[in-house]
Formats: structure tokens, C-alpha cells, sequence
């Protein structure tokens, strides 16, 4: 499977990344051995780029993540995390699992940007995960916290790409215009964009992936699915993690006949659409086990007729 770099660091992610989100029981509990054979599954398959957060089950996909890599040779994979929430330690609350780690239960998410907060976060992270490094950090879903988070825990997450701590640093988030001033303002390697390059939304081809091209900043695409409804398009599928509106799921029917007029599935053309972007460094797909990983190197690896790409920017695909 191709790699490439992130911006112009030397850390390098595959065309598909594994995205670790579903294995901290997002939407649905997942078992240990699911969590571990989903990523033993995407290593078979090629992947090496694997993506998680002390957010996701509140650092029960950090754990499943650094358990499942444990014995894979760390030099041939490049694994990411983010800051920009701290678990701490519920009040009044004491249990432990087997390990000594608290268990979900016990602890909460608070917000915290802070230079401080960025390098506890990341102390905390690389206790879960069982590393001495992770590869990228993100700056998590910073909407709410835009000022201190460009003044606190972006030159924070510089001063630790430039002491080597880590290699690539970015930010995270699901809209457009706060990354793009993070790509014009600062000098971070990559942004991590959910639901905003797919079939149904091409709003970042605006100004986020031109400006992000011609800063040289690579650009990872998730949400490609828009929450379900590109993977399954039927009247109880979600958009953007809300119930499909009527006009939307006509739309992604209509998207999904011509791909079938093709022998596509509507999904693997969904997943492939953002590679298409010249800023695109790779795609992040949210993976619970390894029947869906097996799936998702499937759809990866089919082949798209040129003639489905002209029909679908017919209908407005951008």
C-alpha cells in the first residue's frame, strides 16, 4: 500500500489508516480480541498508519491500540493521538481494572489547551498506549477554544516536533474555516479532516485543500461516510451523526444507482474520492473489526472506471 509523507516531515502515513475510534466501543461495545484482530486484519492487509485519542472510551482505544501493536516492529508503523482533553480522575470514584488503570467509570474529560495540559495529555497517552513515542499529534476538535489553542497548544506541540518528541503535528476537526487558519497562521505538517471532502460534501475544495496545497501541509480525510449514510444509504441512516434529512438520502441514492450502473459500490467510491485531491495525504476509516477491515481493503483496492468519475462530477460531485 502507498505511503506518504505528512507535509514535509519524514513521518509517513498509508493511503488507508486505521482509525481506532470504533474499537473504544464508539456507538457499540467491541470486545478485546474484536479491537485485536480488526488491527491484526489491517497490518495483513498493509496498513500502517494508526489513529486514536485519549477521548475515544476515554482511553480505551489508546490501551486496545498500544496492546495490538505491542509486538509489531515499531519502525514500520506510524501511530497518532491528540490533545485537547485531559481524562482526570472522577470525584469519589476509586476503582481500578487488573493493570492499575482507572476504569472509564472513574474518570472524565475535561478541556484543556494549555502548554501544560498538551504535554500531560501526551505523558498520559503514552502510558496507555505502552509506547516511549507516538508519531503525530493533533490538536483535538479545538471550535470552542480557537485563541488558546493557536497560542497555547500549537507552539507547545512545536517545541516537541523540534526536540524530536514527535514527528508531525496538525489538528483535527470536522469544519473548514478553523484549519484553514491553522494552515495559515502556523507551520504544522497536517490537518485531520472529518466529513468535510466526501461525495456529498466537497466544501473543503473551497479554501481548505487549495490553501493547504499550496502551503505543502497534507491533508487526512475521515468521515468519508458522513456518519453512515455514503457506507448504506437507507431512510434510518445518519448524516453527520443526525438522522438523514429526506433531500440528503435522495442524493445519496441517487449517488449510489450510478455507482452500481458501474459495478461500484457506493462506499468504495466514497472511501477512494478524497485520494483524488492533490493535498490528500491518505484516508482514515473507522474500524471495529476485521470483518470491516477486510471490507474496507476491498473497497480500497477496486478498481474505478474513469467513466463513473466523469457521471458523478455530472451530478455535482466536485
Amino acid at each position: 500500500m502507498r505511503a506518504h509523507p505528512l507535509g514535509r516531515s519524514s513521518t509517513e502515513v498509508t493511503e488507508l489508516s486505521f482509525g481506532a475510534a470504533a474499537i473504544g466501543n464508539l456507538f457499540a461495545e467491541v470486545s478485546d480480541q474484536d479491537a485485536a484482530e480488526a488491527v491484526a486484519a489491517a497490518w495483513d492487509g498493509g496498513i500502517r498508519s494508526f489513529d486514536t485519542a485519549p477521548h475515544y472510551g476515554l482511553g480505551l482505544s489508546e490501551r486496545r491500540l498500544g496492546a495490538a501493536l505491542r509486538d509489531r516492529p515499531r519502525a514500520e508503523y506510524t501511530l497518532s493521538t491528540k490533545v485537547g482533553r485531559l481524562l482526570v480522575p472522577d470525584p469519589g470514584a476509586t476503582g481500578r481494572d487488573d493493570q492499575g488503570f482507572m476504569v472509564p467509570a472513574t474518570q472524565r474529560r475535561v478541556w484543556d489547551f494549555s502548554a501544560d495540559g498538551v504535554r500531560r495529555s501526551l505523558e498520559q497517552s503514552l502510558v496507555r498506549l505502552g509506547l516511549d513515542r507516538v508519531d503525530t499529534v493533533f490538536i483535538h476538535d479545538p471550535d470552542d477554544h480557537a485563541d488558546q489553542a493557536l497560542a497555547e497548544a500549537y507552539p507547545a506541540l512545536e517545541q516537541l516536533r523540534t526536540e524530536g518528541v514527535v514527528g508531525a503535528i496538525g489538528v483535527g476537526m470536522n469544519q473548514n474555516a478553523l484549519p484553514a487558519r491553522f494552515v495559515r497562521e502556523t507551520d504544522l505538517d497536517v490537518v485531520l479532516l472529518a466529513g468535510r471532502c466526501s461525495l456529498l460534501d466537497g466544501s473543503s475544495l473551497d479554501e481548505l485543500l487549495p490553501e493547504a496545497a499550496r502551503r505543502g501541509v497534507s491533508v487526512v480525510v475521515g468521515g468519508v461516510f458522513n456518519s453512515g449514510l455514503l457506507a448504506d444509504p437507507r431512510p434510518d441512516a445518519t448524516y453527520d451523526y443526525l438522522p438523514a434529512p429526506e433531500q440528503t438520502l435522495a442524493r445519496a441514492l441517487r449517488l449510489q444507482q450510478l455507482c452500481e450502473r458501474h459495478g461500484v459500490p457506493l462506499r468504495a467510491a466514497a472511501a477512494r474520492y478524497p485520494l483524488r485531491q492533490p493535498a490528500v495525504a491518505g484516508v482514515l476509516l473507522g474500524l471495529r473489526d476485521a470483518a470491516q477491515v477486510e471490507d474496507a481493503l476491498a473497497q480500497y483496492r477496486r478498481e474505478i472506471p474513469a467513466a463513473l468519475w466523469a457521471e458523478l462530477a455530472e451530478e455535482g460531485v466536485r
